[in-house]
């Protein structure tokens, strides 16, 4: 009787894993094309590569599940349920330390946060000291966060107001703009690199999730035009913390 059913499991696994395998499969095309074609050379540590692909293609599988059965449900009753309750102060404080905490544990931003305090150090812009090179790493991740948590603070507020994402994203840009001119130089690569790795693994799914979540049962509101664009203000407000994070310290 069970044999039906670990049939279907197993055909529902290798499925999954061959989607996984597809979405992989233009990066495998263009490193062995400019190897062999390019390069022309065989790759290194053969067998370890083929291993470790392998891994990339189950990881990416239970991630893509991980997410639909964990984090995008999860946000989404959440947003549910704060709507329903009728107060506008807990969800508003629940998209802030949602932005805030998802950031702050963003493995792409601590990596590019301790870069950023090498080269700094490195370019005698602060102390070349264990202290204050964790000081700056740890100093630019809170204005980071800070700024993802305002500006999921902003998105919700836009969902529940209606406001025109596009005055609010061209505002933004401007103010980048005008900020690039008065930032010191040495912040300015980092700022915008900032904007991109807060839109990474752990952010994106719960934000997203959050948005459609209160769309969807806002009245008036519309999932597909109004639920998305919280991840827009997520890469924007961290460029003008970072910036004005740098003008501080610089």
């Amino acid at each position: 009787m069970n044999i039906p059913k670990k049939k279907n499991s197993l055909a529902l696994l290798f499925k999954k894993l061959w989607i996984s395998f597809k979405d992989l499969l233009p990066i495998i095309i263009v490193i062995a094309f400019f190897q062999v074609i390019v390069l022309k050379q065989p790759l290194p540590n053969f067998a370890e590569v083929i291993f470790g692909s392998i891994l990339v293609v189950f990881g990416l599988m239970f991630f893509v599940q991980g997410l639909e059965m964990g984090l995008f449900p999860i946000g989404e009753a959440m947003a549910h349920e704060l709507a329903r309750k009728g107060s506008l102060l807990w969800l508003l404080i629940f998209a802030f330390l949602l932005g805030f905490s998802t950031t702050i544990a963003e493995p792409a931003l601590i990596a590019i946060s301790a870069e950023a305090a090498t080269i700094a150090a490195k370019s005698n812009l602060i102390s070349s000291s264990q202290e204050s090179m964790q000081g700056y790493a740890f100093g630019l991740r809170l204005s980071v966060a800070f700024s993802v948590g305002i500006a999921i603070l902003i998105g919700v507020l836009r969902i529940l107001r209606g406001w025109p994402i596009h005055y609010l994203i061209i505002g933004g840009y401007i103010v980048v703009m005008l900020m690039t001119l008065m930032a010191p130089k040495e912040i300015i690569g980092i700022a915008y690199d900032a904007g991109g790795v807060t839109t990474s693994t752990v952010t994106v799914p719960l934000v997203a999730a959050l948005g459609v979540g209160l769309a969807s049962i806002i009245k008036g509101r519309s999932p597909l035009l109004d639920g998305f664009g919280l991840i827009a203000f997520a890469s924007l407000m961290p460029m003008i913390f970072v910036m004005g994070y740098g003008i501080i310290i610089f």
